[in-house]
C-alpha cells in the first residue's frame, strides 16, 4: 500500500516553524513496510516562500505537479500582509471529495478565504482569534483548543499546536503506538493536556497559590476510582472554587473534564494493548460500564469500543 501523500500549501509570507512541523512529525510515523506518509513542500507556483522571520524557503514543487495528495495542509501566514490569493483559493476549493484539509496557525485565514470554514468548528492562534471571526464570522470559533477535528477539516491553535495536531492525524489514522513513536522520535510529548488557554497572556497567580501538578499525578493513579471534586480539591488542600480556578489556569480545562480526557486515553489505551473484556476496560478506566465507554469514545472518535479494538489492537 502506497503511504498517504500530503501537500503542505506555503501561502503569501509564511511561519517558518509551521511550514516544517508536518514534514518533521509525519516523517517519524513508519510501519513495517516503511514511511506511511510521503511528504512535498510546495507553493501555488513553486517559487520561493517569504518567511515571517527574515529567511525564504525554495519549495520543492508548484502545485501542478503534485501527486494527487490525500491530505493538504496549509500552515501560518502573516495575517497583516496577507490577502486572499484567488489562484489558492480555487485549488483549495477544487480539491476533489473526501481530500482532508488541514491548516496550521494562522492557516486557519487562507481557509477562511476560501470559505472552508463557513458554519464549521475551527481553531487559530488565540492572539488571532477575534480577527479571524471579524473576517469570517460564520465559523464557530473555539480559540480555547489546540486543535479542531470536524472530520475531513482539522485545524489547530498557535505555532507548536500543530505538532499536537499531527500526532493526533497519525493516531486517527493509524493508532496510538504508531503516533507515540513518532512523538518519541521527535521529542516531544505525545498528547498535551488542555487547551491554548493555558497560555494566553493573563496576570500571573498570586505568590501564595500552590500549583496543581502533583494532584493531577495523584489523579492519574486512581482512574478507577469514584472521585469527587470535592475529594481532588480536598487533596491539593484548597477549596473547590480555588482549585478550580487554579486548576483551568495551568490545564485549559476543567478538573472533571480533564480527568474525563484521561480516562478515555486509558480505556484506548487497554483497548489497543489489551484483550480485556470491554465491561473490564471501562471499569479499570474509571468510566464504569461498557454503555458509558461506547458514549464517551463515540463522542470523541466517533467509533464503538469494540470497532476501535479492531482497527488498533496491537495484540
Amino acid at each position: 500500500m502506497r503511504p498517504h501523500r500530503i501537500a503542505v500549501l506555503g501561502v503569501g509570507t509564511v511561519v517558518g516553524f509551521d511550514l516544517a512541523i508536518p514534514p518533521q512529525i509525519f516523517a517519524g510515523a513508519t510501519g513495517p513496510g516503511g514511511p506511511l506518509y510521503e511528504v512535498q513542500v510546495c507553493s501555488i507556483d513553486g517559487g520561493p516562500l517569504a518567511t515571517t522571520r527574515g529567511f525564504s524557503v525554495l519549495p520543492e514543487c508548484g502545485t501542478d505537479a503534485l501527486r494527487e495528495p490525500d491530505t493538504v495542509i496549509v500552515p501560518g501566514v502573516d495575517p497583516g500582509t496577507f490577502t486572499e490569493a484567488p489562484k489558492v483559493t480555487a485549488y483549495l476549493q477544487e480539491l476533489p471529495p473526501g481530500t482532508r484539509i488541514m491548516s496550521i496557525c494562522t492557516g486557519a485565514f487562507v481557509l477562511a478565504a476560501a470559505g472552508l470554514l463557513d458554519g464549521r468548528p475551527a481553531t487559530t492562534h488565540w492572539a488571532y482569534a477575534n480577527r479571524l471571526s471579524a473576517m469570517c464570522p460564520q465559523v464557530e470559533l473555539r480559540p480555547d483548543v489546540l486543535f479542531v477535528d470536524d472530520g475531513d477539516l482539522l485545524t489547530s491553535a498557535g505555532v507548536a499546536a500543530g505538532i499536537d495536531l499531527c500526532l493526533h492525524v497519525i493516531r486517527r489514522d493509524h493508532g496510538s503506538e504508531v503516533a507515540n513513536r513518532a512523538a518519541r522520535r521527535n521529542v516531544v510529548p505525545p498528547w498535551r493536556d488542555g487547551g491554548q488557554s493555558q497560555f494566553i497572556e493573563r496576570p500571573l497567580p498570586s505568590p501564595g497559590d500552590t500549583g496543581t501538578a502533583p494532584t493531577r499525578e495523584w489523579l492519574l493513579h486512581r482512574l478507577a476510582e469514584p472521585l469527587t471534586l470535592e475529594a481532588i480539591a480536598a487533596h491539593a488542600g484548597m477549596s473547590v472554587r480555588t482549585f478550580t480556578r487554579r486548576f483551568r489556569e495551568e490545564t485549559g480545562t476543567s478538573p472533571l473534564d480533564w480527568l474525563l480526557g484521561q480516562r478515555i486515553e486509558h480505556a484506548r489505551h487497554l483497548l489497543e494493548f489489551s484483550d480485556l473484556p470491554i465491561e473490564e476496560v471501562a471499569a479499570r478506566s474509571g468510566l464504569n460500564t461498557a454503555t458509558s465507554l461506547r458514549k464517551h469514545l463515540r463522542a470523541r472518535l466517533g467509533v464503538s469500543p469494540a470497532a476501535y479494538r479492531r482497527a488498533f489492537h496491537q495484540g
